[in-house]
């Protein structure tokens, strides 16, 4: 769930020709940003509040074995049990085992980005148990047999009248008259829910965050599914990614200010639910904690790319990205898409393991401006760049990346191939001669360079180069 069935490129280039799929993103992107930009506008100290979220996050990581060795030893006093995994597989052996144990063949979800990064409805659709979505983006994408393309809106890539059609083709006893009113979907989905809320004796979730002080787990969300599922059935398994620990109960201060405004906009979250082990005659009697590596430490290790972990899902990097609001999010492959599944989802894996992703930005910087926990994103995708490229110096074939480079320090190297070199793109002027809307662009270059104008123009080079210019008008060489 982690790693590009196809390069970036590829899969962007698929995305680029879906023009209706274009117009959702934009739609929907934009509609948040302006509605996160407001919001934020009304925090008079916004900026120390992201400050406070990097000290903090900053110094979760430096305390990770001791917060968490804390957080279990918590959960354990309040009545909790606590469970180690260190990848996928052995996290969805513990869930697994652990809903078999209760005897039930269904379990009922809270929106989880840990329990998509394991791939766990898979897990346990094998181990014969059935794994249903309640947050209503998840359930539109389950019904659709699709994958979710958003960290936060996980069908953002679909509109209401697609919605409203999925509906009536999925869901039992549907008004043949539905709308494709949000109000009307939502209340559809609701009772479609409802029952399956009564009859869920287990359920699983994951964690915005869990305090090492107190043992307490929190999830935040905006429907109120995520609480019918917290507190109705007997057995509550909740996953949850290392990086989530935070050191005390007060530090919730400063992230339930932070997130709400950068994911939906909102000034405070409808639903936050916090609960610390079992309470007899209050919520679930069995409550199990996994805690999930799957390559966090590895990411810890790596002194450039650890800020990654800071990271809180507010998605708010993905609305401001030019390349993700034109690709969508399945072009990245992985469940983390946008800027930060372009650092994140690589490190977890390995770089080699999502080569492409490192290049599947622009490098403008807008995600470390709206980032609330201040994520310097473009220097850590240069970062991994650079490993990408160093890892190819040791093939046996050069690629033609490395030719290219080559090829041009030989020319650079000396003055009079350099320009020799400079004469030489006067043919580029031949080739982009059209006086139509095109005019001064080149579209298509012949040979190997043809795999630059694959994917983008080039500029018609200028009709003279700059010693030349320098020579003409002051009468000498530069």
């Amino acid at each position: 769930m982690l790693r590009e069935q196809q390069p970036f490129p590829d899969a962007a280039r698929e995305a680029l020709a879906d023009a209706q799929l274009r117009r959702n993103l934009g739609h929907a992107t934009s509609t948040i940003r302006t509605k996160r930009a407001r919001v934020v506008d009304e925090v008079a100290d916004w900026e120390e509040l992201r400050q406070a979220g990097r000290d903090l996050k900053r110094e979760t990581l430096a305390r990770l074995p001791e917060l968490l060795e804390t957080l279990e030893a918590q959960v354990t006093a309040r009545g909790g049990t606590v469970h180690w995994a260190r990848d996928a597989n052995e996290a969805n052996a513990i869930v697994t085992g652990l809903v078999r144990a209760t005897g039930s063949r269904e379990v009922v979800k809270v929106k989880s980005m840990a329990t998509q990064e394991i791939g766990l409805n898979e897990a346990l659709e094998d181990a014969g148990i059935t794994a249903l979505e309640t947050d209503l983006a998840e359930l539109i994408v389950q019904l659709a047999a699709d994958r979710p393309s958003h960290i936060l809106v996980p069908a953002i890539h679909r509109n209401r009248r697609e919605i409203r059609d999925l509906f009536l083709r999925t869901i039992p006893d549907v008004d043949p008259a539905l709308s494709d009113d949000p109000r009307a979907l939502a209340a559809t989905a609701r009772r479609h829910l409802r029952e399956r809320f009564l009859r869920a004796r287990v359920a699983v979730s994951g964690a915005n965050f869990g305090v090492a002080e107190t043992g307490t787990l929190a999830v935040v969300e905006s429907e109120g599914n995520g609480r019918m599922c917290l507190t109705l059935p007997r057995t509550l398994i909740t996953v949850m990614g290392i990086e989530k620990v935070v050191p005390r109960f007060r530090d919730l201060e400063v992230f339930l200010q932070l997130l709400p405004r950068s994911s939906t906009g909102e000034r405070m979250n409808p639903y936050t639910s916090l609960w610390t082990g079992v309470h007899a005659g209050d919520g679930p009697e069995a409550f199990h904690l996994v805690l999930l590596d799957n390559g966090r430490t590895a990411v810890l290790a790596d002194e450039h790319g650890r800020d990654a972990l800071h990271c809180i899902r507010c998605s708010a990097c993905l609305n401001v990205c030019p390349v993700y609001e034109r690709t969508g999010g399945h072009s990245y492959g992985s469940v983390y898409p946008g800027p930060i599944g372009a650092v994140l989802s690589p490190q977890l894996t390995g770089v080699e393991d999502n080569a492409s992703l490192p290049y599947a930005s622009s490098l403008c910087g807008a995600c470390y401006d709206v980032c609330p926990v201040k994520i310097d994103i473009p220097s850590m995708l240069v970062h991994l760049r650079t490993q990408h490229v160093e890892a190819q110096r040791e093939r046996r074939v050069p690629t033609p990346e490395a030719i290219g480079m080559a090829a041009a320090a030989w020319t650079m190297s000396d003055a009079s191939r350099w320009e020799q070199a400079q004469a030489a793109t006067r043919v580029g002027r031949w080739l982009g001669r059209r006086e139509d809307r095109d005019a001064g662009r080149i579209r298509s270059l012949p040979g190997p360079l043809a795999a630059w104008t694959d994917r983008r123009d080039a500029p018609r080079p200028p009709t003279e180069t700059f010693r030349a210019w320098w020579a003409r008008e002051r009468g000498h060489d530069a």
